[in-house]
């Protein structure tokens, strides 16, 4: 891919100490240790162990921070050990080639043989360790840093978990392929790492999920996403965070797509107690594409931070981001977009929207999009919106004999429309149409 010009991202310069947190350098190296890896990846996981160190824990004084407020996270009970050897929730187990990964228990490879090439790389953490290592030499990090950020410098350090999707030129993946990080239990750490590379005019659609039950005392979960789509290749990805409700989320995320590139990022968010992740996607080849689309469903005292960056590098790139978020009892979103286009972004066209639904008094929604342009001749535009119910279609509904519970859920319903008809896979709209109904359940 071409080399691209430095963005400009907020950096925090204040130093703290970690010491609240449990971890250490023992947990440091058996993470190494568990996997085997060879001096290089060792030296890797040093490095980042001294920037988790070395960077403080973000406070709302932080502006990427300002509206998530961490000071009550239970930092001292997280331990880094086995998920709960609990069943496996059937619902988890696909028909199509599928990873399974349960942090300290074997992962469970399922329809491999579908993929039909065996150049394709489709692997767990370890076993991309123990039989892709010039792979990982390669590209891991080349798109997040381990040191982007406290968090993503915590899972550089210590993740075990992980998938590694490789697809070599030219080759057209026709199956889709789904891992899920199934981590139940109390008090737990869990750590992972994604790495998905597309290599020129090949083409993919991959699903990734990461799950838990509700938990009667907190987890914590860091992670770290990072993609590659190459010259003239596509790919679907598919994200879903549906953690219990008792997990503190960390992610830094980020894909960079190459010259005339294709990237549909589909996002789907109804767990944890909190999340704040970082993504971005950096359109870093002239002529490349890029269409994100999320949704996310707060109840409770649930806070969703999602704060992305559409980066335009390379002259006639495209990028379109449509979020929508729905909202009940005490929750709280926050959505912090921006769209940066560099001075050698000519003729490029980018569009951003959030539209948030409120569904209860105490609930609130934080909009904030952003522009950033630095060349004469694009087209950028961003909109942001907060509305309630509104009574006149709950009344028209309901004059045709719909009760008022039922017309309030058709409402929603066509609220997540529009997000719904960008989604190409039927499997993937059926489970958000199921993740939605059930935040729309009955409530004491």
């Amino acid at each position: 891919m071409s080399s691209s010009p430095k963005v400009k991202r907020k950096r925090i310069v204040r130093r703290s100490t970690s010491a609240e947190f449990q971890f250490s350098t023992r947990q440091v190296a058996q993470a190494s240790e568990v996997l085997k890896e060879p001096e290089w990846l060792r030296e890797r996981r040093k490095s980042a162990w001294k920037a988790w160190e070395s960077l403080p824990l973000p406070t709302v004084k932080d502006e990427p921070w300002r509206r998530t407020d961490i000071r009550n996270i239970p930092a001292d009970r997280f331990a880094a050990r086995p998920s709960d050897n609990g069943r496996v929730d059937p619902a988890l187990l696909r028909p199509q080639p599928s990873l399974l990964l349960h942090p300290g228990h074997d992962p469970k490879l399922a329809n491999l043989t579908e993929i039909g090439d065996e150049r394709v790389v489709f692997a767990d953490w370890a076993t991309a360790v123990r039989e892709h290592e010039e792979l990982l030499r390669k590209h891991l990090g080349s798109v997040v840093p381990d040191d982007e950020g406290k968090f993503s410098a915590l899972a550089a350090a210590l993740a075990t978990d992980g998938v590694l999707v490789y697809v070599p030129s030219g080759v057209q993946l026709e199956v889709p392929l789904h891992s899920t990080l199934w981590a139940p239990g109390s008090d737990l750490a869990v750590f992972s790492r994604v790495l998905i590379v597309i290599e020129d005019g090949a083409s993919a659609t991959v699903v990734h999920e990461m799950a838990s039950p509700g938990g009667e005392e907190s987890s914590l979960h860091a992670g770290i996403v990072e993609i590659s789509v190459g010259r003239g290749a596509q790919l679907n990805f598919v994200e879903i965070q549906d953690w219990g409700d008792h997990v503190w989320n960390f992610t830094h995320e980020r894909a960079r797509v190459g010259r005339d590139g294709q990237m549909n990022w589909i996002f789907g968010a109804v767990g944890s107690r909190l999340t704040k992740n970082f993504s971005e996607l950096t359109l870093d080849g002239q002529g490349a594409e890029g269409r994100w689309t999320g949704f996310y469903f707060a109840d409770g005292i649930q806070h969703l931070d999602h704060d992305t960056q559409q980066n335009h590098l390379a002259p006639n790139t495209t990028s379109d981001l449509l979020f929508k978020g729905a909202l009940v009892d005490r929750s709280r979103s926050v959505w912090q977009g921006m769209i940066y286009v560099a001075p050698s972004a000519q003729h490029t066209d980018g569009f951003q929207a959030n539209r948030n639904l409120i569904l209860s008094k105490r609930a609130r929604a934080d909009s904030i999009p952003g522009l950033e342009i630095l060349a004469d001749d694009v087209r950028c535009t961003h909109g942001a919106t907060i509305s309630q119910l509104e009574e006149e279609p709950i009344f028209y509904l309901m004059s045709r004999g719909i009760p008022r519970e039922e017309a309030e859920r058709l409402v929603v319903e066509g609220f997540f429309a529009s997000v719904m008809k960008r989604i190409p896979l039927e499997s993937v709209r059926d489970q958000f149409e199921k993740m939605i109904d059930r935040k729309l359940g009955p409530r004491a």
